[in-house]
Parts: C-alpha cells; sequence; structure tokens
C-alpha cells in the first residue's frame, strides 16, 4: 500500500466558479488560485491561468481573451477548463511518479447529467485516471466539522462565487436542498450597477470585488466606512473618482441578500419536524467567500430565529472537506454522488 500511495496520488478539487483549490492527499491543501485563464486568439494558446491571468482583466489587447470557463460553478468552456486543470496539477507538486489515481471533484447541488459529465471528463483529461463527484454541500459540512454522517439535522449554506448552495444533511445524505444562482459575482453586478445608476461611472469586476469586500455589509454597521474608486465617466468618457460608502454598497446588494435568506427559509420551513428540531440546537452554518460578508450571520439568524455562525476557515471548507474524504476513501465512500447505472444484461 505504501508503494501505492508513492506511485499514486489522490486529489481533491475544488473547482469553483471564482477559485479553484487543490488538495492532496496526506499532503494537504497545494494550490489555490482564481478560476481565469488567458488566451492569445491569434495562436490559439492559453499564455496564463490562474493569478497571472486574474491580473490581465479589463487590461489586455484586443487579441488575448480573460475568460472564467466555469459559469454557475459548471463548465461552460470545456477546453479551456480541461487546460486550466491540467496546469493547477501540474503546480500543485505532487511528488508521485505515477500520476493521479483518484479525482474527487465538488460539484454545486442539482446539477444536470450533462453538466456532471462535463466535469468528470475535464478531470480525466487532466491526468486523473478515475473521478468521483460529491455534492458540494455535503464537502462543505464535513469541512466545517459538522457531524453529517449521524441522524441530527446539519444545515448548510454555501454561498460561493456563482452558485448559494443550501442543503439540510443527515446520515450522510441531503434531505432538502436548494440552489440557487444569486452568490458573489452577482454581488459584484449589482454593485456595477448601481455605480452606474447612481454616479454615472463605469467601473469593473475587480473593482467591485474591491468595493465588496472592503465596504460591503449585510446590516447596518457602526460607523462610516468610505471607499475611493476610479472609473470611466459615461458622460464625458474621461476618467474620474468617486468615494463610495457603506450605505450604497448595502443598498446596491439587498434585493440578491433578500433572495438568499429567503431561500434558507424556504428551506428551513420543507425539513421535516424533527429534523427542525435538531436544527434549532445545532444552528446554521455559513461557508464560502460570501460568508466574509460582514453582519450576513446577524441577518440570517434575525430572519430564520436560527442561531446562524460562520463555519471555521469559511473559503477553504469544501476542499477540506474533499481532503477528508481523498484520505479516507473507503469511510467516507457513502458520500459520494456516482449515481447507480443500470445493470447490462447479456443476453
Amino acid at each position: 500500500m505504501k508503494l501505492l500511495n508513492y506511485l499514486f496520488s489522490d486529489v481533491g478539487i475544488d473547482l469553483g466558479t471564482t477559485n479553484s483549490l487543490v488538495y492532496l492527499s496526506h499532503r494537504g491543501l497545494m494550490l489555490d488560485e482564481p478560476s481565469v485563464a488567458a488566451i492569445n486568439t491569434k495562436t490559439n494558446q492559453i499564455i496564463a491561468v490562474g493569478d497571472e491571468a486574474r491580473k490581465m482583466m479589463g487590461r489586455t489587447p484586443a487579441h488575448i481573451n480573460v475568460v472564467r470557463p466555469l459559469v454557475g460553478g459548471v463548465v461552460s468552456d470545456f477546453e479551456m477548463t480541461q487546460e486550466m486543470l491540467r496546469q493547477f496539477l501540474r503546480r500543485s507538486g505532487r511528488s508521485s511518479i505515477g500520476g493521479f489515481r483518484r479525482g474527487v471533484l465538488a460539484i454545486p447541488n442539482g446539477v444536470t447529467e450533462v453538466e456532471r459529465k462535463s466535469v468528470e471528463d475535464a478531470a480525466k483529461d487532466a491526468g486523473c485516471a478515475k473521478v468521483y463527484l460529491v455534492e458540494a454541500p455535503v464537502a462543505a459540512a464535513l469541512g466545517a466539522r459538522l457531524p453529517i454522517l449521524s441522524p441530527t439535522a446539519s444545515l448548510i449554506v454555501d454561498i460561493g462565487g456563482g452558485t448559494t448552495d443550501i442543503a439540510v444533511i443527515s446520515m450522510g445524505g441531503i434531505v432538502v436542498a436548494k440552489t440557487l444562482r444569486i452568490a458573489g459575482d452577482k454581488l459584484n453586478e449589482d454593485i456595477i450597477r448601481f455605480v452606474r445608476e447612481e454616479f454615472r461611472l463605469a467601473i469593473g469586476e475587480p473593482t467591485a470585488e474591491y468595493l465588496k469586500i472592503a465596504a460591503g455589509s449585510a446590516v447596518p454597521v457602526e460607523g462610516r466606512i468610505e471607499v475611493a474608486i476610479r472609473g470611466r465617466d459615461y458622460t464625458s468618457g474621461l476618467p474620474r473618482e468617486v468615494v463610495v460608502k457603506n450605505t450604497h454598497v448595502r443598498q446596491a446588494t439587498l434585493k440578491s441578500l433578500r433572495s438568499i435568506v429567503d431561500a434558507i427559509h424556504e428551506v428551513v420551513e420543507l425539513t421535516p419536524p424533527e429534523l427542525a428540531g435538531d436544527m434549532l440546537a445545532q444552528g446554521i452554518y455559513l461557508c464560502g467567500g460570501g460568508a466574509l460578508l460582514r453582519g450576513i450571520e446577524e441577518l440570517v439568524e434575525r430572519e430564520t430565529a436560527v442561531k446562524t455562525s460562520v463555519a471555521e476557515e469559511p473559503l477553504t471548507c469544501v476542499v477540506r472537506g474533499l481532503g477528508q474524504i481523498v484520505d479516507d476513501f473507503k469511510g467516507y465512500r457513502i458520500l459520494l454522488d456516482n449515481p447507480l447505472k443500470p445493470l447490462e444484461i447479456k443476453l
């Protein structure tokens, strides 16, 4: 067995809309980079992925396109995803010489069979001999150290870049779940639209992301936060600087946050009575990048009347859960989401 571990590695991959994370068995988190790729359209070659490509966003000539090959947690550009994943695995610094024996990937809850197949094929083409899928809320709950294998309710809310996954988990399976295409990217779009309408200023996604982190909040906060941003004036076409307050950012994201809270409320209402009682004692756990928004746990707790807290290290909950699966594959195999295939009947 030790020889096999030397020759082959198992890998857990959180292929997210915003960031991709790679965990190597018994070695830990090896890579955390943006899910971004830059391609030269003249030569049809990928020139950068991850952090290098992210720095190029909004700053490239016409023949270089910077794209995000995953939208809503699923593959939208197969070839770009395949090459990006191949480079990420190469950067992960694996020491085994035989390649990747197993790859365990997280997928949003409720994806279609075509979307599942695209993720599997991308991982196989990137170097994984066998590919297993696990639903992202299950991996996140496992990474947050929730008792998902016991007969008690664990409610996890994973607010990522492209999707928000809400799930009640018990006995290693999802009891009630809901997935929204409203998450971090949608909040950025809301901020871009608000700045355009309120200040007549054009800004890009990186500036909106910076504004969300620096001044965003789900509830009113003490003190006043003001952030200076630069963009292009819609009227004159010239560069201009404006000062945006935290109240502006909260007003911009209010509708999307309300949609997330309403979805959590709906999942709580659909939870079986016995598990609902467990939930009251256990509480709601938030993870993903959206869980870092100021006061979001306070907003959810106020609207649901259930104790709400942010999981430890919310950005890496999913990949840490995948890491536990690859480190103890036999023990956690029950959590895998590979559907049973029909039996082949030979005549």
